[in-house]
Formats: C-alpha cells, structure tokens, sequence
C-alpha cells in the first residue's frame, strides 16, 4: 500500500513535538541561540519570510543543517507553509540526531503576524 502525503505528515507528528504560534515564539524569546528554518521553496521565502529565518528547501534539509547547527541540541523551530513539510523535516533532523526539534504546525500568515 502507498502512503499518502498526508498519512506520513501524521505518522511524523506522533513522533516530533509540534508547537502553536503562540508556544513557539514563548520558546524561541526564551532562547538565545534558536535558529527558525523555513522550509518552503526557496520563491516563496523570497517573497515573504520571518525576521531571522532562515531558508533551506526541505530537499536540502539533509545536507545544509549540519554546516548551519553543529550543536546536536540547538533549538531549531522549522515552519513552512502549513504544518507538513515542517513536520517531515523535523522528523528527519531527529533521525540526524537534533535533539530540539520543533515543528511549527501552522499557516504562514499566523506565523508571520507572530515573528514578523
């Protein structure tokens, strides 16, 4: 049986912490080393991202956050537009061994009016 995008994002989310807006940016004010990773294309982070985002396209995930974070328990928050590659990409940083992972499960526009 083929899995459909929508049964991984949901089996992704049992295994990774998932954050609202509002309990990610209370998180990310009380860091001081968080790192935000957007996860989306790299044509919609042009045209509207967060103040101190970051932009590696879910593709990339693998290769690009080792060189960003070196720190297996730096605080990564990772959004994209809604919740689910967020998610997948969570899921993989903690197969990579990212020990504070968060996903922000939310639409962009709420994120953005948060974190600006």
């Amino acid at each position: 049986m083929i899995k459909t995008a929508s049964e991984l994002i949901a089996e992704a989310q049992i295994r990774i912490n998932c954050l609202d807006v509002p309990s990610a940016k209370a998180l990310y004010e009380n860091s001081e080393n968080a790192v935000i990773i957007d996860v989306r294309e790299a044509e919609s982070a042009a045209n509207s991202k967060l103040v101190g985002s970051i932009n590696i396209s879910r593709g990339l995930i693998e290769m690009k956050v080792p060189k960003l974070c070196s720190d297996p328990g730096t605080l990564i928050l990772i959004h994209c537009g809604g919740g689910g590659r967020a998610s997948l990409a969570a899921l993989t940083l903690q197969e990579m061994g990212y020990t504070n992972v968060h996903a922000i499960t939310a639409k962009f526009e709420d994120i953005k009016k948060a974190f600006g």
